[in-house]
């Protein structure tokens, strides 16, 4: 007897839907050696049982169900009848009905792809890897400099600059302004600042800082960019 598959935790979770005990049955196995979590469903009812307690990466939905349909159940998950959106999880239709008519209509109501049965197990699995990077965020640029003020923090390089001027830093104002520029607008507190777990005290850290505000600030005693939160630490913050 072949020994379950273990599965991370972090793995995608489908739902498969269908009244057919075979085919979910199948698709179960085959789904979790392509490296999924899956959950089933055997009609309607039960997978909004499972959805209420459950979180799903993507839905696989039979259409021809009895009773309430798989076209009907992608329609109530997608959004109500004042036209709100209320789930976004991706959905890929399983049908025995061929033909253009049966595939516009699943797409029409929501659903990110639809599959005529009987098809081929690996089609299945590339299909539902092509919803899921399609689903996925997209990330973020790294950020490559931090604007306050007249100044540009450029992280990579670790510059500073006022215009077309360099502002020259020593290393812990570099490392200080690398901290503060990677969450600006954040509380910072003393020990982050003081950098590569080194044990720098707070008041040491409090002169390092007023270093810094001499060189970026008009009034250091009143600073605009590297501000105080009493007890904490430092923020950064931008000016128009």
């Amino acid at each position: 007897m072949p020994l379950p598959i273990k599965l991370s935790d972090d793995a995608p979770h489908l739902l498969v839907v269908d009244d057919d005990r075979r085919i979910r049955d199948l698709l179960s196995r085959f789904l979790a050696g392509e490296g999924y979590r899956v959950t089933t469903a055997d009609n309607a009812r039960d997978a909004r049982a499972k959805l209420t307690g459950l979180s799903f990466d993507m839905l696989i939905l039979d259409v021809m169900m009895p009773g309430e349909t798989g076209f009907e159940l992608a329609t109530s998950i997608r959004g109500n009848s004042q036209g709100q959106i209320l789930s976004q999880v991706p959905i890929l239709m399983l049908t025995a009905r061929d033909g253009t008519e049966a595939r516009i209509e699943g797409l029409a109501l929501g659903a990110d792809d639809y599959l005529s049965k009987p098809f081929e197990p690996r089609e299945l699995s590339l299909r539902i890897a092509n919803i899921l990077k399609r689903a996925q965020p997209a990330v973020a640029p790294p950020v490559e400099s931090v604007r306050f003020g007249p100044f540009v923090y450029h992280l990579a390089r670790g510059e500073l600059r006022k215009g077309e001027d360099i502002i020259r830093l020593t290393d812990r104002e570099r490392e200080m302004l690398r901290i503060l520029t990677a969450t600006p607008g954040e509380t910072v507190s003393r020990m982050a600042l003081a950098g590569n777990g080194e044990q720098v005290s707070e008041r040491a850290v409090d002169v390092q800082v007023n270093r810094l505000r001499r060189k970026i600030e008009a009034n250091p005693a009143n600073p605009l960019f590297v501000q105080t939160v009493r007890g904490i630490g430092y923020r950064l913050v931008g000016t128009p």
